[in-house]
């Protein structure tokens, strides 16, 4: 596995490894990784206070749950996150050996800066190395393409490759794209095809409408005959509104994240933590729900957990830990996560992920 470069002796959070990310980056690297800065999603979590109930019994506790019929030791998975490599130069490969070390699952973007087969087989070969029972859950991001050929043949790829569930983003097709990408990073799954569109050129007296961009922007339509062409399960990116959640279901979704893409995508979108309870309310109690929107602390997992989510994403502090350690940096920032988690259930009186209710948290 990736070498173990010695970490910075102050790191005791994830806003520590932002804060040293920040000088080992060039600046528009850091102004890309930033853009959004999650401003909003740190704001809602804060409003949230945990309830703690002590004195409960913690024998056996564990935090383990079973999510889309995978096993996971915790609810927290690495999100899709593109160009590792902008931060390290084992990118992708890196934070799956992280993954593998810490038992986290791992999104892996269409937008990777390593091909997903070596990513699999770097998350699987770490896994052996480590004497695993079996590699954590690795899961593929899909962008949709303009060509559906394309698409699908991604979907294909990561098939073969041994992913064990789809997750299509919905929410970012429409979208600024300024930041150029530095020489020895690309999209490593697209390579040999046209870059990546992600902002309309003007035509006529639209600048996006009649575009070829916003001609193929996700519908209902695509999420149908994504459903009809693969038997993975298939978890549906970037939904805020109940009815499109409940819409999601219906036409065959086997989960969905809440996320507002940090806010990179639109001005002003929704945070999305209070969201999560009308969606939970409209999904039920059981669908598969999870959430991506800002979380650095073990204690905002626990807040959204509480109001609704199963699991929970953290995204851009892969980078963060990227850039400041390698391999043992992002297994260093889970450990931390993991742990605060951990311990803010048990100071809760929560054994078990079952225990974790909405009389946990208290708006402030």
């Amino acid at each position: 596995m990736s070498g173990t470069a010695p970490l910075p002796a102050d790191i005791a959070t994830l806003d520590d490894y932002e804060r040293h990310a920040a000088t080992r980056l060039d600046p528009a690297t850091w102004a890309h990784i930033q853009q959004g800065a999650t401003t909003a999603n740190r704001a809602a979590l804060a409003r949230w206070g945990l309830v703690p109930r002590p004195m409960r019994p913690l024998d056996g506790g564990s935090t383990a749950l079973t999510l889309l019929g995978q096993s996971h030791a915790a609810p927290i998975l690495l999100a899709p996150v593109a160009y590792h490599r902008l931060a390290h130069a084992q990118g992708e490969v890196a934070t799956a050996q992280a993954a593998a070390a810490l038992d986290t699952g791992f999104v892996a973007s269409t937008l990777s800066s390593v091909p997903l087969e070596t990513i699999a087989q770097a998350l699987h070969a770490a896994a052996r190395e480590l004497q695993r029972p079996a590699p954590p859950p690795l899961w593929f991001q899909l962008y949709l393409q303009p060509d559906p050929a394309t698409s699908l043949a991604l979907v294909r790829r990561a098939e073969a490759a041994g992913y064990g569930v789809l997750v299509l983003t919905v929410d970012a097709a429409i979208k600024r794209a300024e930041f150029a990408l530095p020489p020895g990073v690309e999209a490593a799954n697209l390579a040999g095809l046209p870059p990546p569109r992600h902002q309309a050129a003007a035509q006529g007296g639209s600048l996006v409408f009649g575009s070829a961009l916003a001609a193929q922007a996700p519908t209902w339509q695509t999420l149908a005959w994504l459903r009809r062409e693969t038997a993975l399960p298939l978890v549906v990116k970037g939904l805020l509104h109940p009815d499109d959640v409940r819409r999601a279901r219906d036409a065959g979704a086997d989960g969905v994240i809440v996320s507002n893409h940090a806010g990179r995508v639109l001005d002003g979108v929704a945070p999305a933590l209070p969201l999560l309870p009308a969606i939970r309310a409209a999904l039920g109690p059981d669908f598969p729900l999870l959430f991506d929107g800002g979380i650095r602390r073990g204690s905002d997992a626990l807040k959204a957990l509480a109001l609704g989510a199963q699991a929970v994403l953290v995204g851009a502090p892969q980078l963060h830990a990227l850039a400041v350690g390698g391999m043992a940096g992002v297994a260093h920032m889970l450990h931390i996560l993991r742990t605060e988690f951990e311990l803010a259930m048990a100071q809760c009186g929560c054994a078990r992920i079952a225990d974790i209710d909405r009389e946990l948290v208290v708006a402030l």
